[in-house]
């Protein structure tokens, strides 16, 4: 063989191999993908391959989730999607237990041992309640209290009962090895995300790790899955007869920067799909961690609000109660503000979740500082947390003056008292005050400038230098039709 020859048979068995594995890559893959909502609700996708047989036969396939919704499942074959029909389709789910063997067991004979050692033989008339009820050979009725049983003992295992959740179908095929695909959705699986804050010291930036929590109590485990999860309000309607259980999820330490992007975030029609980048096992109750976003020295700015006006509810009729409105509250509180945008923000969309934020001490220990959740936020908005109350800052709001100029006129006067207790740093304090008693509404006076936030509210910012008060005074015209 020439050398021109050998090099021709060489480029054209690489070509071969390059074909083949193209192949090989395009043919669907056995396994299971899962795509996790965070309303509680899974969509499983599940590739198997099984030896039918030519005609009409049955078909188990096994370890589904225990709260699959029948109604929802989708099979085909992908080796002969033409050739292979679905007669028939059946979701098994009575499972053993003893409550299921004594109800198969009624008017049959079994044997119960209590704790002491004493043995029952006879006719199970009853299961149910707290009690085994038995007619023995001799004819008497024995009542054994489950709380006092060690054994039961049942002749054989009942027809029809099975160890796990089962989809049974009756197919018609032409048989021999196929891959099959079972698409179904499933309750009792959900995400959220929770996310770790490290505030420097100052308060001018932050460091944010984002980690997404899986749990799964849906009854099976989902072995090297694929997983990707859909964040956004998916409208969907209520399920019947399943019970997604509540869970918590345990603090975690603070983490740190992952070499490579664990999870990679794309859109899907108005929502945000976010894929884990490698093989995942979701055992079942089983509650899982994997980062999924991190930004460092986000810009970040704390401030302190006072609000001790009452909460408006929408203007229903002129509030003529002198009293309605009135507070004791001198709490003020903490805040905490940062960007989600590309510039001088965390640069990422951040799906709801619960958020932690922390700070270093001097040794360089982190504390906890305040805890909040987080809606659905997309990048470029700006994100606000309720941190808690200030400890060395007091307000004080007291109704000065409230008289009727006539009828339908309401004039009443505020005075608001802002005390900074810090031995060296002043203070801003935002101070929204909700404009409630009616639509058309007039500020005669202020002592300080305030800007307006819409149309019920106001809000000063008064500087309060520290070991000061500062005192701010408004009064309010109402006036509304005769």
């Amino acid at each position: 063989m020439t050398r021109k020859a050998f090099s021709v048979l060489c480029a054209v068995a690489l070509l071969l191999l390059a074909a083949a594995a193209a192949g090989a890559q395009d043919a669907p893959q056995p396994g299971v993908s899962l795509t996790i909502y965070n309303r509680g609700t899974a969509l499983v996708q599940d590739r198997r391959t099984f030896e039918l047989q030519a005609g009409v036969s049955t078909l188990d396939f096994t370890d589904v989730a225990a709260t699959i919704d029948p109604t929802s499942v989708s099979f085909k074959s992908l080796t002969d999607p033409a050739g292979t029909i679905v007669l028939e389709q059946n979701y098994v789910y009575d499972l053993v237990d003893s409550a299921a063997l004594l109800r198969r067991y009624l008017d049959e004979q079994i044997q119960v041992t209590t704790q002491d050692g004493a043995v029952y033989a006879g006719q199970l008339l009853s299961g149910r309640g707290s009690e085994i009820i038995l007619r023995q050979d001799d004819g008497q009725v024995a009542v054994v209290r489950l709380d006092k049983i060690r054994d039961v003992r049942f002749p054989a295992l009942p027809e029809g009962l099975i160890t796990r959740p089962t989809l049974r179908w009756l197919l018609q095929s032409a048989g021999g090895p196929q891959q099959v695909e079972l698409t179904y959705l499933a309750g009792g699986m959900n995400w959220s995300a929770d996310y770790i804050v490290l505030l420097a010291n100052g308060g001018g930036s932050l460091d944010l790790n984002g980690w997404v929590t899986l749990t799964n109590t849906s009854g099976t485990s989902y072995a090297d899955a694929q997983v990707k999860l859909v964040a956004g309000d998916v409208n969907r309607l209520p399920e019947r007869g399943v019970e997604t259980p509540a869970f918590e999820v345990q603090d975690m330490a603070m983490p740190t920067a992952a070499a490579a992007p664990q999870v990679e975030q794309r859109d899907i029609f108005e929502y945000k799909l976010y894929e884990i980048q490698r093989p995942v096992t979701v055992a079942n109750n089983e509650t899982k961690q994997v980062e999924f976003v991190t930004s460092a020295g986000v810009p970040a700015t704390t401030f302190y609000v006072y609000d001790a006006g009452s909460p408006f509810y929408g203007y229903y009729g002129p509030v003529t109660d002198q009293y309605y409105g009135q507070s004791d509250i001198t709490t003020v509180q903490n805040w905490l503000e940062f960007s989600t945008g590309e510039d001088g923000g965390a640069n990422a969309d951040l799906p709801a979740g619960r958020i932690r934020v922390y700070q270093e001490d001097v040794d360089g220990a982190a504390l906890l500082i305040g805890e909040n959740t987080l809606d659905h936020t997309p990048k470029g908005e700006k994100v606000q947390l309720l941190l808690g109350n200030a400890f060395d800052l007091v307000g004080e709001r007291t109704q000065t003056s409230f008289q009727f100029i006539a009828r339908n006129v309401i004039e009443e006067t505020y005075e608001i008292k802002l005390r900074n207790r810090k031995e060296d740093q002043a203070v801003e304090i935002r101070v929204p005050e909700r404009l409630f008693r009616w639509s058309n509404w007039e500020v005669l006076a202020a002592s300080d400038a305030y800007t307006r936030l819409n149309a019920w509210t106001i809000e000063f910012r008064a500087t309060v230098e520290p070991g000061q008060e500062k005192v701010i005074t408004y009064t309010v015209r109402y006036t509304w039709p005769n």
